[in-house]
C-alpha cells in the first residue's frame, strides 16, 4: 500500500481523516501538505485545495503504535509507545517499568500478541520499554562470559535458564568465537535454554594455566 496520495478537499482536517480511514490510523499520523489552492466556481462554492496526504512512518509500526496505545489506555496505565531511530517502538512514561515484568516476560508476552495482530505486514516489530533490551543485553553478555568460565574451571557443561530467541542469539554471538567452549540450544518453547560446554583439551589447559598462576 502506497504511503502518500493527492486529493482534492476543503480542509487540512478532511484530507486527515481521508488518510486516516486509508491507512486504518489516527488523523495525527497523517502529514498533510498543502499544493495548490483553486477558487470555487463564480465564487458560488467553497473553494477546494489540492494535497498532498502522507503516512508519518512505516505503515506496520504506525499501526501497532496505534494498537499499543489503545492497549495500554484499557490497561489504564501511563504508557506511550514512541518509534525509536532503529526502527523498532519503545515504551516511556511512568508505568513503562510495570510492562517490563519479571525478567522481561510481560514485554515479551506484549511484543508475541502485537507481532501476532500484525502477522501480515511481513515485518517482525520489536518493543522495548525504557531502554530495557540494552540492559538485558549487557547483562547477558555478562552471563554467558560467567557461564563459559565456570564450564571451563569445572570441566562440564553450565546450563543456563529458559531464554527467548533474542537472548539465546545473544549467548551464542558472545561466545561464538571462543576456542575453550561451544554452545546449544535445547528443549521446546517458551522452554528452550542455551547449554554451554567446555571443549574438554582447552578445559584442561586451562585449568592448569590457574594452577600454575
Amino acid at each position: 500500500m502506497e504511503n502518500s496520495f493527492i486529493v482534492e478537499v476543503q480542509s487540512v482536517e478532511e484530507a486527515q481523516l481521508l488518510g486516516s480511514e486509508r491507512w486504518s490510523v489516527d488523523p495525527e499520523d497523517v502529514i498533510v501538505e498543502v499544493l495548490e489552492e483553486s477558487k470555487g466556481i463564480w465564487g458560488l462554492f467553497s473553494k477546494k485545495r489540492k494535497m498532498q496526504v502522507t503516512l508519518n512512518g512505516e505503515l506496520h509500526l504506525v499501526k501497532a503504535r496505534k494498537f499499543l496505545k489503545e492497549l495500554f489506555s484499557r490497561m489504564d496505565l501511563d504508557v506511550i509507545p514512541e518509534v525509536a531511530e532503529n526502527g523498532s517502538l519503545n515504551l516511556v512514561g511512568d508505568d513503562a517499568g510495570i510492562v517490563i515484568g519479571r525478567y522481561g516476560e510481560t514485554l515479551k508476552a506484549i511484543e508475541f500478541i502485537t507481532n501476532l495482530v500484525f502477522r501480515d505486514s511481513l515485518k517482525r516489530i520489536t518493543i522495548d520499554s525504557d531502554g530495557y533490551r540494552e540492559r538485558r543485553l549487557k547483562s547477558l553478555e555478562k552471563l554467558a562470559l560467567a557461564a563459559a568460565r565456570e564450564a571451563v574451571r569445572k570441566g562440564r557443561p553450565v546450563k543456563l535458564e529458559p531464554m527467548s530467541s533474542w537472548e539465546r542469539r545473544i549467548i551464542h554471538i558472545t561466545l561464538k568465537d571462543r576456542s575453550d567452549v561451544t554452545t546449544s540450544s535445547y528443549g521446546i518453547e517458551p522452554q528452550r535454554y542455551v547449554v554451554v560446554t567446555p571443549q574438554i583439551g582447552k578445559a584442561r589447559k586451562y585449568g592448569k594455566s590457574l594452577r600454575r598462576n
